[in-house]
């Protein structure tokens, strides 16, 4: 019965990540097409490859697009950084949970709400819109992915640990760049990926905050695909998929080196102690 039901389960996963999948090696496929339409293809060809490398504004778009995730992840990192530092250090539980339920109100949102909030809230500072309201917008929006990747790595931390290093005679930068942070650094990675990816990916908040003379990718392939189907799209697409797939790499990689570390120094210091 148990086999059964695992073969089930089995078969719905694989079902799943078809109809997941199955949209975008269709996309990355066409882009590979001689002709211009997605109906028929009438043989393999690099040409909507090299005319997107050969789109000046599109090539423009893309470094501000990664300029803006990058900017806008390492500050939202830092952030939600001290911001889960500082709900861990809460003593009281409902200041703490009143303090959770703030920080996950932008990720229940609507990001069309979102959008319009942070539209009306530049307009009335008189802060113009583009570069600037655009990467304001993506801080916001990806602070609290950071404190809920950075929260539970502190709540698995021993206490004992910083009231060690404390009586050891440690300040606290020492404790927060010599046991806290390091403890953290798996989470802290994590969620600077996932605001990057968010970045990346998010249209509804940018389609609002962004200006004339300043674009995303994902704004400007909106306002390609309304004028009709353009390969190009469908190989810069296929790009943004390769580039995601590294960093997935990149990240796991980094989170197992990082994994395998401290499981080295837990070791030493058991041994150090026998």
């Amino acid at each position: 019965m148990a086999n059964k039901s695992k073969k089930w389960s089995n078969i719905y996963l694989i079902f799943v990540f078809i109809l997941m999948y199955a949209p975008i090696f269709y996309l990355i496929f066409y882009s590979f097409n001689k002709g211009d339409f997605m109906a028929d293809f009438s043989g393999f060809s690099w040409r909507h490859y090299i005319d997107m490398f050969a789109d000046t504004r599109l090539m423009q778009i893309l470094v501000n697009t990664f300029i803006v995730a990058l900017l806008s992840a390492l500050i939202a990192t830092l952030v939600g950084l001290f911001g889960a530092l500082g709900i861990y250090n809460t003593k009281q539980q409902n200041t703490k949970n009143v303090l959770l339920s703030l920080n996950n109100i932008l990720m229940v949102s609507p990001d069309v709400i979102i959008g319009a909030s942070f539209l009306i809230f530049f307009t009335m500072v008189g802060l113009k819109l583009g570069f600037g309201s655009v990467v304001l917008a993506h801080i916001a929006f990806s602070i609290p992915i950071v404190v809920l990747m950075v929260l539970p790595k502190l709540n698995e931390m021993n206490p004992a640990l910083v009231d060690a290093a404390r009586d050891l005679g440690a300040n606290n930068y020492q404790v927060l760049s010599r046991v806290i942070l390091p403890y953290a650094w798996p989470g802290i990675l994590s969620g600077f990926f996932m605001a990057i990816t968010y970045s990346l990916d998010d249209f509804a908040v940018t389609f609002f905050v962004t200006g004339n003379g300043f674009s995303t990718l994902s704004v400007e392939i909106y306002s390609r695909a309304r004028q009709g189907i353009d390969l190009s799209v469908n190989a810069l697409s296929a790009l943004m998929f390769l580039l995601s797939l590294i960093l997935v790499v990149i990240y796991y990689f980094i989170s197992n080196y990082s994994s395998k570390g401290s499981k080295k120094k837990r070791g030493a210091r058991m041994v150090v102690h026998r």
